[in-house]
């Protein structure tokens, strides 16, 4: 199997593996000795991962995965403050869907545009956020391009027109590749999924900057200072933290690896296939990412087609894989729907070798043979 499909999970690393086979069964919110275990594993684990972002441990709130937390900060953060909210039109569904709710309940929302690489124009921001209550979610990097949006100078500007604003970003795409510190990027609220980085399934974080105000959206016996009722997943949570420090210390090679194997990758096909586009700034997109077009070429038949000699790659983000329509983050950056039905996602990972460049374009140039 030559596994292409990281931005939608990666492998487990082995360090989280071994700290949640070694972890009891303990509920945290008991009294007694197996219970005070688990509140322990659970507060050093909030110490942990507080740490590798430039947050403190009070300002860390577990989640049961990335969706729940985008929920949280967007629904919660503009229930609290009665806010209008701006967001664009290739945030991940669990963002957009939160903004669609909102209107719904009579909450403004503005969701802005594109360029054609899908960038984010920060002032076009500013311009959309209102100077009373306001909440701006843009995420870090997308899932399904890989492009990097400019966090830190979106910040700026919205805080430059409404200096009380609620700024958001998804930070579950980028967190494998690149370091990630609140303090530098200003955010208020900040989103990252365990799965995405070698951590399980079903756990995420919420970073809360302290002093914004949410409303919870699950209630009951107050755990995670009242922002999230219900037994935490104390075995998830300890994965998620190891999984983070792990994926920290191995982002050098990571990095040099991955780069390595999307540079072979992306020349051999660019000199065999003539008209192939890349559908992100060369200069602006996370590592791991490789979205491209085919001209002439469909999609499915050639996922299909991949699928057969083992090799596992996508048409666009994991939450839509199998829908009919166009992503709705081609559509922004100006697809139709036939070049939109020409584009693939190859996404690499931390289990990614230098030569899965090479196996990954063969195989690319294996499938598309006779089609077109």
């Amino acid at each position: 199997m030559l596994y292409l499909d990281h931005a939608a999970t990666t492998p487990p690393r082995p360090e989280a593996l071994a700290v949640m086979r070694s972890i009891g069964f303990g509920n945290p919110s008991g009294i007694h000795g197996v219970a005070r275990k688990a509140k322990d594993l659970l507060e050093d684990a909030r110490e942990r991962a507080a740490g590798l972002i430039g947050a403190r441990p009070g300002e860390i709130v577990f989640t049961g995965g990335g969706t729940e937390a985008d929920n949280l900060a967007v629904v919660g953060s503009a229930v609290a403050a009665n806010a209008s909210v701006v967001t664009s039109a290739v945030e991940h569904d669990a963002v957009l869907e939160s903004a669609a709710f909102l209107r719904r309940t009579g909450h403004r929302v503005e969701v802005i545009g594109v360029d054609r690489l899908g960038r984010v124009d920060p002032e076009r921001v500013a311009a959309e956020t209102a100077p009373g209550p306001s909440v701006v979610s843009i995420m870090a990097a997308n899932n399904e391009t890989g492009v990097v949006e400019p966090i830190g100078d979106i910040v700026e500007a919205v805080k430059s027109v409404s200096p009380g604003a609620i700024v958001h970003t998804d930070a579950v795409q980028i967190f494998a590749s690149e370091p990630v510190d609140v303090d530098t990027l200003g955010v208020d609220l900040l989103t990252l999924a365990a799965h995405k980085f070698g951590g399980p399934k079903g756990v995420g974080l919420l970073y809360v900057r302290g002093g914004t105000e949410l409303e919870p959206l699950i209630h009951g016996g107050g755990q995670e200072a009242g922002l999230r009722s219900g037994t935490q997943n104390v075995v998830g949570i300890a994965g998620m933290a190891a999984a983070m420090e792990a994926a920290a210390a191995d982002r050098e090679r990571f990095r040099a690896d991955v780069g390595e194997a999307r540079q072979r990758f992306e020349t051999r096909l660019i000199d065999a296939i003539e008209g192939l586009e890349i559908n992100a700034p060369l200069d602006g997109r996370l590592i791991q990412h490789s979205h491209i077009r085919i001209p002439g070429v469909r999609n499915d038949t050639v996922l299909i087609r991949l699928d057969r000699e083992g090799v596992a790659a996508s048409a666009g983000s994991a939450c839509q894989s199998g829908a009919a329509d166009v992503s709705h983050v081609l559509k922004a950056m100006g697809f139709a729907g036939t070049r939109a039905r020409e584009c693939l996602r190859f996404s690499f990972g931390w289990t990614t070798t230098p030569d899965d460049g090479d196996a990954a374009a063969a195989a690319v140039l294996a499938a598309i043979e006779g089609l077109g």
